[in-house]
């Protein structure tokens, strides 16, 4: 069987989601496992460069993950023939442009979301994929979660019956930087001009979760807050945080599910895990977090008593039973880029394309937008 390369222009590798989960956990673990492999038995090997502002930064990440090729020179990188896939997760208010000109030099693009940090952006660039006929693909990977593809095969099984809701919980205490404890997020994170909030950020994730697994969503309402307006950056300096860390969103999807769905950078955590789902059917419930997920059926369903007088006696957390581990679950980020560059390579099936990306854009000015005028609004289709 012949092993084909796939040379990759890596951009914006060095923050956290671009190191971590894409170079480290995606397309270095690929390389290490001998590449991807097809259906009909050939492997494509990727062959990445990465592309960064910070020559020593990005040349020290090569060397340490046996990767040969890194330059500063993104121009240089796009006029290479021999690379012919272009990815971004670098800044959502540089992508849109970044896209654009990988796009303008023939090559296929695979991106982190948001695509854009506006919908007419998202919508021309893809446009822009379409005419051009190139090969695109934007990350979608709390499909891949193993707690969310537990919640799947129920759904697939009937488990639910019909589904009547959905209820999400996602985040954490985000701190403020000062007391001598270092915030686990970016200061950027939090400034609008930078392109920072959290309804820019989450509402493009909810958008495919829920479009995917319990119905398109069909109108949104959302209300938007900075609970914390002060902030202390990197270099320990105050700020002022005037994009919102906190959203509170409900969801008409179709079919009559209703989904909330709640994310904060201002909350502290007493739950399964940093984000929770609970489905409620007709005939079962589910809550899954990132990795597990409990399920409790209509023929094991206790009775509650309503008694404020006397204390609790029962423990409900323990009524509902496991869904075990039967398969084995790989980081989702890596057998999204398989999926890709099986699509790439074999023609296999792929939806999460640039439109999918901004479906995502779309739900998230719709929200800041309920946010704004306090009503509901409805997502009309997208189509290009």
């Amino acid at each position: 069987m012949a092993t084909k390369r796939l040379g990759i222009i890596m951009h914006g590798i060095t923050g956290r989601m671009g190191l971590n989960q894409h170079l480290v956990r995606s397309i270095v673990a690929i390389r290490q496992q001998g590449g991807v492999v097809l259906p009909n038995g050939d492997r494509v090997m990727p062959d990445p460069i990465l592309v960064g502002r910070n020559a020593e930064k990005i040349a020290a990440l090569g060397k340490q993950y046996g990767i040969e090729r890194t330059t500063t020179d993104l121009n240089a990188a796009l006029a290479n023939k021999n690379d012919t896939l272009f990815f971004d997760a670098a800044t959502t208010q540089m992508r849109a442009e970044l896209l654009t000109r990988a796009i303008e030099a023939g090559k296929d693009v695979y991106c982190e979301k948001p695509i854009a940090d506006d919908l007419s952006k998202a919508l021309a660039v893809a446009k822009l994929a379409k005419k051009n006929k190139i090969k695109n693909g934007v990350v979608q990977d709390k499909l891949s979660l193993p707690g969310l593809r537990k919640i799947a095969m129920l759904n697939e099984s009937g488990f639910f019956g019909k589904i009547l809701s959905v209820r999400g919980e996602f985040g954490y205490w985000v701190f403020e930087g000062d007391w001598g404890q270092p915030a686990q997020r970016p200061s950027w994170n939090y400034r609008l001009k930078d392109g920072g909030g959290i309804i820019l950020d989450m509402l493009c994730h909810w958008r495919y979760v829920l479009d995917n697994l319990f119905g398109n969503v069909k109108a949104v309402s959302c209300l938007g807050a900075t609970h914390i307006p002060k902030r202390v950056d990197e270099n320990g300096k105050t700020y002022t945080a005037d994009a919102d860390d906190a959203a509170y969103a409900t969801f008409e999807l179709e079919g009559g599910v209703i989904a909330q769905l709640n994310s904060s950078w201002a909350v502290r955590v007493r739950r399964d895990d940093l984000v929770t789902f609970q489905v409620d059917g007709t005939h079962g419930s589910a809550v899954a977090g990132l990795t597990r997920c409990y399920t409790q059926h209509r023929v094991n369903t206790p009775r509650p008593v309503w008694n404020p007088d006397v204390p609790q006696t029962m423990n409900f957390l323990n009524q509902w039973e496991e869904v075990p581990d039967n398969v084995t679950y790989e980081n989702g980020f890596k057998l999204q880029w398989e999926d890709f560059i099986r699509h790439m390579f074999a023609g296999t099936p792929w939806k999460y394309d640039l439109l999918e990306g901004a479906k995502g854009v779309q739900l998230a000015e719709l929200g800041l937008e309920s946010w704004k005028k306090r009503r509901w609004l409805d997502v009309p289709a997208l189509k290009i």
